[in-house]
């Protein structure tokens, strides 16, 4: 089974819309979705260079949610031998609480603890790539400013356009996200966010929508920044929904333990 989700890997059931409902109403699936995961998936971040060089990196990636927490472990291995020599192993362990507190916490190899990323490092692509750290834990539809600001189409989709914003107390590298909800499905295919630093704006458009076993879900996600060549894509080759993970799959002990 292919998942790719929001937050990104957590598969989100169908719902129906209903028109004049609040925006915690619209974000009570996302929320919901993030409240029932269970998931473990394997696939790749490939960098797409302006001039149409890929690099492939292997990941690997656990969630689960745990009272009050949705703690979610990212491995990302070595690509190619030729780029292996620039680019070391990493995990990354993501903390997510809707009473707030999220945390980022980074391992790689030889480390005998992982540190706190801090949050004005956030924002920082993963591995070099488009998709930054904060993007795995996708913490905006808990945040305290939300809106719906129009009912409008995407493509061939009749969409919700969600406007998230973080509060005072609300850690993020993001001064604003904006959803296009499927109004149908609650599922988004496409969002842009704004950078705080420098109010770039990263698009991700969701590919590959598809509805098996009660889940809508998609298996690729491409990432690219407004105005600027070149991309990365999230592609999940096969995952299962229903992991039974528990506490010792996000131990210290195997945020440090490299191949």
């Amino acid at each position: 089974m292919r998942i790719a989700y929001a937050p990104l890997l957590v598969p989100i059931l169908a719902a129906t819309f209903a028109a004049g409902q609040s925006p915690n109403s619209i974000l009570n699936i996302p929320r919901q979705a993030v409240q029932k995961a269970d998931f473990r998936a394997t696939g790749h971040l490939i960098r797409v260079e302006p001039g149409g060089a890929r690099t492939s990196y292997p990941v690997k990636l656990i969630g689960h949610w745990f009272p009050g927490v949705l703690r979610v472990l990212l491995e990302v291995s070595q690509p190619s031998a030729a780029a292996a020599a620039h680019t070391a192993p990493v995990h990354v362990l993501l903390e997510l609480r809707p009473s707030g507190e999220p945390a980022i916490k980074v391992a790689r190899p030889g480390d005998a603890a992982a540190s706190t990323l801090p949050v004005d490092r956030w924002s920082e692509g993963v591995a070099g790539t488009g998709f930054t750290y904060e993007d795995f834990l996708e913490q905006q539809y808990f945040w305290s400013g939300q809106s719906v600001t129009e009912h409008i189409k995407y493509g061939a989709r009749d969409c919700d356009l969600v406007k998230s914003t973080p509060g005072p107390a609300d850690r993020s590298g993001y001064s604003e996200v904006r959803t296009w909800l499927d109004s149908t499905i609650g599922f988004p295919v496409y969002v842009e966010k704004t950078m705080k630093k420098t109010s770039l704006v990263r698009e991700y458009t969701y590919f590959g929508l598809r509805h098996e076993g009660g889940v809508w879900s998609a298996n690729q996600i491409e990432e690219k920044n407004h105005g600027q060549t070149g991309s990365t894509l999230l592609i999940i080759d096969r995952g299962s929904p229903k992991a039974n993970l528990g506490l010792a799959d996000f131990s210290p002990e195997k945020l440090t333990r490299f191949p």
